[in-house]
């Protein structure tokens, strides 16, 4: 996909996402997600579940807008069970990125997925939010209060302590600076790296490799961004 095709579809999806909150507070989007019956409302990294809501809301067809309607989930979205976010024109996928941190590379999706998406479309796109976070204080309040919503610890952090894990700071608010939308095609693929490549889960079967990319390696044709 050329670079002038892109950038159209991104122009038209940017005019979607126009009236999205520019504040996102932690504890207000995870109510709002749990009230809303959204299935990731548990999840610790909320802030991109969040996107990936505020997209699922923003960019969901209305008042039988085609352009709108091609963006529902389809089959045209799913590779060998590797679901995509979203499809109009390409496969999509939505992504929130913290500016205030000195790591800028991004982990996607499936690299098998993608490759074959870019092979059918010539590119996938990935709709990327970017704003500065807030943490956690140092009495892990923001963490206390959505363990205790959730009805006491998950699985998930009972396998962190008993492997002695470190435990991630928790993101409490979000500050909306821009949105990007980034062109992955064959030769982004070329330059990327890999996520998980030789991992392993726990029954000892290999985890499937994701793609890196690396926000600034990226040039000029590879994205649109929309200032806010």
């Amino acid at each position: 996909m050329e670079y002038t095709a892109f950038e159209k579809i991104a122009k038209s999806l940017a005019a979607l996402l126009q009236e999205i909150p520019r504040e996102w507070d932690g504890k207000q989007a995870i109510l709002e997600m749990k009230e809303s019956g959204f299935r990731h409302w548990k999840q610790m990294e909320w802030m991109g579940f969040y996107f990936e809501f505020l997209c699922e809301k923003f960019l969901s067809a209305k008042d039988g807008d085609p352009l709108i309607l091609m963006m529902v989930k389809d089959e045209k979205g799913s590779y060998n069970n590797v679901q995509f976010d979203g499809f109009f024109e390409i496969p999509w996928d939505y992504k929130a990125h913290a500016t205030n941190t000195s790591n800028h590379t991004v982990v996607i999706n499936d690299r098998e997925a993608i490759e074959r998406a870019v092979n059918d479309y010539g590119a996938i796109g990935v709709i990327m939010a970017i704003g500065d976070v807030e943490y956690n204080d140092e009495n892990e309040t923001f963490k206390k209060w959505h363990r205790a919503l959730k009805g006491g610890e998950s699985e998930y952090e009972k396998q962190r302590k008993k492997r002695g894990a470190w435990s991630r700071p928790r993101k409490t608010r979000f500050s909306l600076k821009q949105i990007v939308f980034i062109r992955v095609n064959k030769e982004t693929l070329d330059h990327a790296g890999s996520f998980q490549r030789g991992f392993r889960n726990s029954d000892g079967n290999p985890r499937r490799e994701k793609v890196l990319l690396s926000l600034e390696d990226l040039s000029d044709t590879d994205y649109y961004s929309v200032e806010f």
